[in-house]
């Protein structure tokens, strides 16, 4: 099977009038889809249950977006019968058809960008810009993984002995649980759940309980392009109930997840316990977070450094596990620094991303009571130069947090060592770029950092010391492309499994070694 090379997907420039008026058009058209109920799936049957989990606009919360039916510990017992009984045949599917079925959905979406756009716009608040990156995300990891499983499912050549064939072979593991996380809702729900079905393996997935009608839509994608009953089950639900049943159970061969720190540290103490019955050690995957930092020195391009410092800082309001919250200047251009950054945050809209404002509502209650608490914290810990508020009155004017600015934290506050997930940046001041490397590597977090400079010899230095998984030199440490950047972090942000890169199918298969007499 030939396809062409890898090529990450162009995005759409919705500052193009005709293209921003596209988009007005399918938000008119999804909002007439709001509201429905949505069921389970395992194998063939599509299960609707009276108790159901309700997804709602966070920049509208009175605005149902859908009701999804909410799965028990049952349902996954009986997923797994179904991914099992499905496992038999789809291992032994040629890898071709397998392929096919991913390039085939990365083609459905394509044609369908605007309308699953709109969706990720209802759902999460993502703007025009945040929303066709991750539906381009989505198509490139469909791509991506699909030339992946061309190069790695294949018969290894190895040494030979004398008298012997010998060789070796990638098989998969089984059926596998995806766990993924509200903020990517398209992109990283297709992508985690995708690698390890073009490696032959079945799959259940539970989607966010914040963000489960998009991911019933990528469902709806996989079977339109092909894919078999009983490969992938989906299984929305409250992640103490089901998901913790699908974590434990013994039959579970292996876990993604991608989270946040407290619970995938939970999930892999789970999983390395051995229960009656079971027949391997689980296999675990993780992506959890981090406390992202950007150094900028004396030599750096200011100007350019304080635009990438924004984007990083406040693109999705912040709620991106790359997303910059410790801003680390030397003294020397700290005030330029302040005053250049403070002034581009204000210069921001806030509002309905239906609108294509820049900076959304937070993604629910929960997250909008702890922003607040961490701007309590800001008024003590450093000086609030913009923002510093949030919305008095969340159900009628959405979870809104302002974008805030906060200088002068020290490097253990906890603005500085704690994972805010909110448009809130920490500036911190150093003497010079030695103390920087420190403040930077001052984290049990791993996951982006950056430095601006000019001076050839530090941006090498930070190639070596600054311990993160994806380093970003000279530009904004968010927006990771598929193919080019692979993803994932060090430290307690993660197993460091790196989605798109060249090695991420290999977590969900194992090498078999074959030697025949001749």
């Amino acid at each position: 099977m030939n396809l062409p090379e890898y090529q990450c997907e162009p995005y759409t420039d919705y500052t193009h009038p005709n293209h921003a008026a596209a988009y007005r058009h399918a938000i008119a058209k999804v909002s007439s889809e709001l509201g429905k109920d949505y069921p389970l799936i395992i194998g063939s049957e599509r299960i609707m249950l009276e108790d159901k989990i309700e997804s709602h606009n966070p920049c509208k919360p009175s605005q149902v977006i859908g009701r999804v039916s909410s799965a028990t510990a049952a349902h996954g017992e009986k997923a797994l019968e179904v991914a099992y009984a499905a496992f038999e045949s789809w291992k032994n599917t040629p890898l071709e058809t397998r392929v096919a079925v991913l390039v085939k959905a990365a083609a459905i979406i394509r044609e369908r960008k605007l309308e699953f756009n709109a969706w990720l716009t209802y759902e999460v608040g993502k703007n025009y810009a945040e929303a066709e990156g991750e539906t381009a995300e989505a198509i490139d990891f469909l791509e991506y993984y699909a030339r992946s499983a061309l190069k790695l499912c294949k018969p290894i050549q190895t040494y030979q002995m004398a008298g012997e064939a010998d060789r070796a072979e990638y098989i998969p593991l089984g059926v596998g649980v995806s766990i993924t996380p509200w903020n990517f809702p398209f992109a990283i729900f297709l992508g985690q759940a995708c690698a390890p079905i073009v490696a032959g393996n079945c799959m259940i997935v539970k989607p966010a309980e914040d963000s489960a009608v998009i991911a019933y839509k990528a469902i709806e994608v996989l079977l339109e392009a092909g894919l078999p009953h009983g490969v992938i089950n989906f299984l929305p639900g409250l992640g103490e109930v089901v998901g913790d049943a699908l974590v434990k159970h013994p039959r579970t061969r292996f876990i993604s997840f991608t989270g946040s720190k407290n619970v995938g540290l939970y999930i892999n103490a789970e999983a390395a316990k051995v229960l009656p019955g079971q027949r391997w050690i689980k296999r675990v995957t993780l992506e959890l977070g981090g406390k992202d930092g950007m150094i900028i020195d004396e030599t750096a391009n200011l100007e350019e450094a304080a635009t990438a410092a924004v984007a990083g800082a406040f693109g999705f309001a912040g709620q991106k596990c790359s997303a910059l919250s410790r801003l680390i200047v030397v003294e020397s251009v700290y005030p330029e620094i302040l005053e250049k950054v403070t002034s581009k945050v204000k210069a921001l809209t806030i509002g309905d991303p239906l609108e294509n404002k820049y900076v959304n509502a937070v993604i629910n209650m929960e997250s909008l009571e702890k922003s607040k608490k961490y701007l309590e914290i800001a008024k003590t810990e450093g000086r609030v130069l913009t923002g510093g508020t949030a919305s008095s009155d969340p159900q009628n004017e959405g979870y809104f947090v302002q974008p805030t600015v906060v200088a002068d934290v020290k490097p253990d506050d906890k603005l500085a060592q704690d994972e805010i997930f909110s448009p809130i940046l920490a500036v911190i001041p150093v003497k010079d770029f030695a103390t920087a490397m420190e403040v930077m590597n001052n984290t049990e977090y791993g996951l982006t950092g950056g430095l601006f400079s000019s001076d050839l010899s530090r941006l090498e230095f930070a190639e070596r010391e600054l311990h993160v998984g994806n380093l970003y030199l000279n530009r904004k440490i968010t927006g990771a492309m598929v193919g080019c950047h692979p993803f994932g972090g060090f430290n307690l942000s993660g197993t460091d499994s790196k989605a798109g890169g060249p090695d991420y199918l290999l977590h969900f298969m194992q090498m078999k070694s074959i030697a025949r007499k001749i």
